[in-house]
């Protein structure tokens, strides 16, 4: 690594650490945990994926999607189940990552992406609202003005500066730029400090003080199961979206076990679970990391502003980190998604808002999930319109029939609406050669077929099967394919 190119992936690194420590913080008090259980899962989490991890460039620590599904765990059991979860979570992790399931992501179509992509965007700048607050009330009057002031320098010298020099990461310059001019003008504006005290010591390894027992077990499955699933969808999708970006691939299996190895890590030195973090990612993208060192140097960092850099830490303006996050909303947002609205099919339009919208108001499980089963649908929809014959008669009086298409679940009532047993001659013939059987109901909807001229009296002949559909046909107690 030449000597730009390591200058590059520390900047990148040091800039998006700054970004790390309040998401975390925020992260950790939504889940009613100590600050510092955030910042150690950052830490832990952060250097570990990037280090093992199958995507270079993407940053991984103590995420929100993961916080919010185990509150309920850690109101009623407490912080030592949470971290008993977050071992279990690992496991599954490891084990998904073991299968070789991370191609399932493939599955995932363009307009749950997008889906994605809007509604983490749209959560990313609705988080940075809260900081708009002194307790459980807005900011009024000069505070508010003085807040608003500095959000838009921080965004602006983040737009501008580029256009200056690409020397240094605009958004490092932004957040100690603003950070430098409140403290020698003494403006009266909230800090970091103000979220939470980060002053603290190393990471202590030990086992999470819960009676291992089935019915432990049984309390902390449930959740496991689905912060495993939270974090593998985040971490899986943020990589399709870091390839597109840097126009590389990343490797989803060697990624999703390194995220269950840096879990592990972080439930035995008391930290919180995590998982690909999108708006880090792209503000360590937009900074220059495209390398492990970039993550490995955020992750260090945390460390660092923990045991030693606490005082100076706790004084960079929450306006600062904020006005960075609003700018990578705005370019997290595809915005190109608003301009295809009338260019593609509604099924599309209605996976992109439905995406967005469950991800705000629930979780990105949830919304990726039912992104796909409405894809899925309109998939099978569309394709069983597609089913259609060509149909003649021979000139020995029987009757042919072309079919053309793909024969499943979806396109069975198609399938034998196409043919008239009752109107059809003694001899009718199927021709198979441009038709596929994909599934059970494809096979049932041959033998109802066959039953069908089998009652009219009449015979069907079925040729041109493939060789794939013939075996489906034998299992299914067909050898002749009639």
């Amino acid at each position: 690594m030449n000597t730009a190119r390591l200058r590059a992936e520390v900047l990148a690194g040091l800039t998006t650490s700054f970004a790390l420590v309040p998401e975390c913080i925020a992260f950790a008090l939504v889940a009613q945990l100590n600050p510092l259980m955030g910042l150690y899962g950052a830490f832990i989490i952060c250097t570990i994926a990037a280090l093992l991890g199958g995507r270079p460039g993407m940053i991984s620590g103590a995420a929100g999607s993961m916080a919010v599904v185990i509150v309920a765990l850690v109101v009623q059991h407490g912080p030592q189940y949470l971290l008993a979860t977050v071992l279990l979570g690992g496991l599954l992790m490891i084990l998904f990552g073991a299968l070789r399931l991370g191609k399932l992501v493939r599955m995932v179509p363009h307009p749950v992406m997008l889906g994605f992509v809007n509604g983490l965007a749209i959560i990313i700048a609705g988080a940075q609202l809260e900081h708009f607050k002194a307790g459980e009330h807005w900011l009024q009057g000069p505070a508010l003005w003085l807040m608003l002031g500095l959000v838009a320098l921080t965004m602006g010298i983040v737009y501008v500066l580029p256009r200056w020099t690409r020397a240094v990461p605009p958004a490092l310059v932004a957040i100690l730029g603003v950070g430098l001019l409140t403290y020698v003008l003494q403006l009266p504006t909230r800090t970091l400090g103000d979220m939470a005290h980060i002053a603290g010591g190393l990471p202590a390894l030990a086992w999470p003080e819960v009676p291992w027992t089935l019915d432990t077990l049984r309390i902390i499955a449930p959740y496991a199961v689905l912060m495993a699933m939270v974090g593998l969808l985040e971490t899986l999708l943020t990589l399709n979206l870091t390839d597109e970006i840097t126009q590389t691939r990343g490797r989803t299996n060697r990624e999703c076990v390194a995220l269950g190895a840096a879990n592990i890590a972080s439930g035995l030195a008391g930290g919180m679970g995590g998982c690909a973090m999108i708006g880090q990612t792209v503000i360590n993208l937009n900074s220059g990391g495209r390398g492990r060192l970039s993550g490995v140097v955020a992750g260090v960092m945390i460390l660092l502003f923990v045991l030693f850099l606490s005082p100076l830490i706790e004084k960079i303006p929450l306006a600062a980190l904020v006005g960075v996050m609003f700018v990578v909303a705005q370019q997290t947002f595809a915005w190109g998604s608003l301009r295809v609205f009338n260019k593609v099919p509604r099924s599309d339009v209605l996976v992109i808002v439905a995406v967005t919208v469950i991800t705000v108001f629930t979780d990105l499980a949830t919304a990726v999930l039912l992104g796909v089963v409405i894809a899925a649908l309109n998939f099978a929809w569309q394709h069983a319109r597609e089913l259609y014959a060509d149909q003649h008669a021979e000139p020995d009086g029987s009757k042919l029939y072309l079919v053309h298409g793909t024969l499943f679940f979806a396109s069975v009532k198609p399938f034998l609406g196409l043919f008239d047993a009752a109107g059809d001659p003694p001899q009718v013939t199927l021709d198979c050669r441009h038709l596929s059987f994909v599934d059970y109901s494809a096979i049932e909807a041959l033998r109802t077929l066959r039953e069908r001229y089998e009652r009219a009296g009449k015979h069907l002949r079925v040729v041109h099967l493939s060789e794939r559909c013939r075996q489906l046909l034998r299992r299914a107690g067909l050898p002749h394919g009639v």
